[in-house]
């Protein structure tokens, strides 16, 4: 099978697909759950129930407050018990609504039916229709990014998408959410690539699939036999070639350059499987944003498992479903182990980028004691940026922004694959995250004042 790959960097860590074949079940509903108001990039979305209300499942809870941000809807039926502050996957106390579940009652207007709705049966629904269905139903990027959907399908004027691309990837090591989507609801995907393609008028879509999931790369061909506008790209084994860069490199052979650039500079808009899926849901079946597939993973737990999961559900819930936490001490990530944020809170609700919660024992998650670099460039080789991570390192440790700027820290996609590749057990990453996080606020600051 040919198979194409980004040109620049990249890692091959351990797969450990523990859940692969295992089917999704529907995780039962919270007695409690809770909504924090900031599940996307961009403003926090603004409460507008309070203490007392009575909320079905698709009840707008919360409205965007800004372009760039995002409604929520109540995954549950029942009453709000609080408007309030709550712990979340970034472990910090984030505003958030807190909803007491009671039955489980869904708005009429949503169709619950399992019957396909094909896009060419619909030539009421014009480009706008689409996107106004989408932002109305709070979709954000749920590979983890979370950056509000219809934000990337309105490009600048300036800019013409050319093509598509779908990230059916999952180049994260442990994570199989997205494959059991792919697995299970290939039509919903294909539908929602339609409807993906119809909003920013292009008529060329691409599925980038590893091949480490050759049934969904059958499965999908097999859709698409008739269809030449949506074509399947099997990809070879690299991470992080889920990142959006680095997916356009290998699937269009185009580079994205350093930001400001975005994809749809160079002709790219990028969109995961499981947007795809909630975009379909949206806009055929009035479905808002309130439930996601999600992998509770780790060598350790008994019965590891794939979920559709209501959000605001808490993680201990889940794992409880996987047999508890393992004995000894553990490390919970929201998210795989790469990318991945440790969480101290088995409270802490899953939210619309949660594709995964990792479950790892000490001795895997165990760091060894850092030694001094050795100079063998090993970080330099696997940066996928092609940035100099030892060099971005040192520099933010003695706090040389300036410097930092110079060289790019911002390109940094935060996957961790110099940390991984170091020898030396260096905390690349973790000096570089803080180094980026406080470049990019020089700049916003500096912006400001313009």
């Amino acid at each position: 099978m040919d198979t194409k790959t980004f040109r620049i960097g990249g890692v091959h860590p351990e797969e450990n697909k523990l859940t692969h074949e295992e089917p999704t079940q529907v995780a039962p509903l919270p007695q409690q759950a809770i909504f924090p108001l900031s599940q996307h990039i961009g403003a926090p979305a603004k409460p507008i129930v309070q203490k007392g209300d009575k909320v079905k499942v698709g009840t707008m809870i919360a409205e965007a407050s800004g372009f760039v941000s995002a409604n929520i809807f109540s995954s549950v039926s029942g009453t709000v018990f609080k408007v309030d502050n709550a712990v979340d996957a970034t472990g910090y106390q984030r505003p958030c609504i807190i909803i007491n579940v009671e039955g489980d009652e869904w708005e009429e207007s949503i169709d619950r039916s399992d019957k396909i709705e094909r896009l060419e049966h619909h030539p009421e629904l014009t480009a706008e229709k689409i996107i106004e269905k989408v932002k109305y139903a709070g979709i954000v990027g749920m590979g983890g990014a979370c950056f509000p959907t219809h934000v990337k399908l309105c490009p600048p004027p300036t800019e013409k998408a050319e093509c598509v691309i779908i990230n059916g990837v999952e180049c994260e090591p442990y994570i199989t959410s997205d494959y059991r989507l792919m697995m299970e609801k290939p039509d919903e995907v294909i539908e929602g690539v339609k409807l993906i393609m119809k909003a920013v008028g292009v008529n060329k879509a691409y599925i980038g699939i590893e091949t480490n999931k050759p049934h969904a790369i059958d499965l999908m061909i097999q859709k698409l036999m008739t269809n030449l506008d949506i074509e399947v790209v099997p990809l070879a084994k690299k991470y992080p070639q889920g990142g959006e860069k680095q997916l356009i490199d290998a699937v269009i052979r185009r580079q994205v350059p350093a930001p400001p650039a975005i994809p749809i500079n160079v002709g790219a808009i990028v969109q995961n499987v499981a947007t795809a899926v909630a975009i379909y849901e949206a806009v055929m079946k009035n479905k808002p944003l309130f439930e996601r597939y999600t992998t509770v993973t780790g060598k350790q737990l008994k019965k590891p498992g794939n979920f559709l999961v209501r959000m605001g559900t808490p993680f201990g819930q889940l794992i409880d479903l996987c047999g508890g936490l393992p004995d000894g001490d553990n490390k919970i990530l929201a998210g795989g182990p790469m990318m991945g944020k440790a969480v101290n809170s088995l409270n802490t609700p899953v939210g619309k980028g949660q594709n995964s919660i990792t479950v790892l024992s000490d001795m895997d998650a165990h760091r060894k004691e850092p030694q001094p670099c050795i100079r063998c460039a090993k970080c330099v080789g696997a940066c996928p940026m092609g940035l100099e991570p030892y060099l971005l390192a040192k520099g933010s440790a003695m706090k040389m922004w300036e410097r930092m700027e110079a060289e790019m820290i911002t390109s940094c996609i935060e996957c961790g694959s110099c940390q991984f590749t170091c020898p030396a057990h260096r905390p690349l990453l973790d000096n570089i995250r803080m180094g980026k996080q406080t470049v990019m606020g020089i700049i916003r600051g500096r912006a400001a004042k313009k």
